[in-house]
């Protein structure tokens, strides 16, 4: 069976959990970010739950590279941390849209 490469399947434990909530969509196209951000989940303090959202996928991301590559996941988070922060002080692309 072909995977359509544009479309990340549903992992098991979300489908299989009734509560279970997406929270964030992100798509490359023309060239630049597109996302769609589900916001309203984390009560008074949302950066919060966004910066651990953050920072789980960063773990996944570097548990998937050492998986996939064997690449160090504490090289793989030390480099994430370091754009993540350089972008956050410099951007290379200005961010646009609103609330939909």
């Amino acid at each position: 069976m072909a995977i359509d490469s544009r479309e990340i399947p549903i992992p098991p434990g979300a489908l299989q959990d009734p509560d279970s909530r997406e929270l964030v969509r992100a798509w490359v196209a023309n060239n630049s970010l597109h996302c769609s951000l589900n916001f309203g989940n984390w009560g008074d303090d949302e950066a919060v739950g966004w910066g651990v959202l953050l920072s789980d996928i960063a773990r996944h991301i570097a548990d998937a590279l050492f998986e996939e590559k064997g690449v160090d996941r504490k090289e793989t988070i030390d480099r994430l941390r370091e754009v993540f922060i350089d972008e956050l002080d410099e951007p290379t692309a200005p961010t646009s849209g609103h609330v939909m």
